[in-house]
């Protein structure tokens, strides 16, 4: 059973932060999943229909994750916080992607209340986990480039186990090691904010709709949460 850990530093350095791990245990990916493939429908019918539209890098959500980007280094509008990029996305192509049920559901849930998410294969998980400034020494293989090494810049905060970076710039990539396929049954997923003041609530709806997609689904599910105040969760 990993922990998953943010690191002294990066608490300091953000202490607004909140980050929910939702794990999955028994997950079933092979079947339908309908709930998810509604949600995921829905949204893009209600941008078509100019009812809403994902929040953009000029709403206070994804501003204080460009802002945070930039704290350590990272140009956001270059390399995009996770839940801006699905966004622009889906504003351009007015679709998302249909990727893995499990994935498709993170990703709805992320646009529709403009938070990064993202998701680990537990299975491939290597130790513990911690959210901490990179030393520029730990390999990354970027999801989708299973014979490309990167070395993330020091400074730059990751998710990191004992083998290597999970995702990069805190929350813009995952690594192809920790992907969630279709044959993932022990999955953990991260919902977070840096501005847990204003945006807890928004965080704890997120959550809800998350378990409520994946439950059907799975075995089991549990919430674990991360911030300054309790920086340790054994998933």
């Amino acid at each position: 059973m990993p922990s998953f850990r943010l690191s002294p530093a990066v608490a300091d350095a953000f202490p607004d932060t909140l980050i929910a791990l939702v794990t999955a245990t028994g997950l079933r990916g092979h079947e339908p999943w309908p709930h998810t493939a509604a949600a995921l429908a829905e949204l893009e019918q209600r941008l078509a229909d100019g009812a809403w539209r994902p929040a953009d890098e000029t709403d206070p959500r994804i501003e204080a994750w460009h802002t945070a980007y930039r704290s350590f280094g990272t140009n956001p509008r270059r390399i995009r916080p996770s839940v801006d990029a699905l966004g622009r996305r889906l504003a351009k192509k007015g679709t998302l992607p249909r990727i893995t049920p499990a994935v498709d559901s993170y990703n709805a849930v992320s646009v529709r209340h403009g938070l990064p998410a993202g998701a680990f294969d537990l299975d491939h998980v290597t130790g513990d986990v911690d959210i901490r400034y990179a030393d520029g020494t730990e390999p990354f293989t970027p999801l989708g480039e299973p014979d490309a090494v990167e070395h993330p810049k020091p400074g730059e905060i990751v998710y990191a186990d004992t083998a290597g970076v999970l995702t990069r710039h805190w929350n813009h990539r995952d690594a192809h090691r920790t992907r969630v396929t279709e044959d993932s049954t022990h999955v953990v997923f991260a919902l977070e904010t840096v501005h847990a003041t204003r945006d807890g609530d928004l965080l704890k709806a997120a959550v809800d709709e998350l378990q409520g997609l994946l439950g059907p689904h799975a075995a089991q599910t549990a919430v674990y949460h991360l911030s300054p105040a309790h920086p340790t969760a054994t998933v």
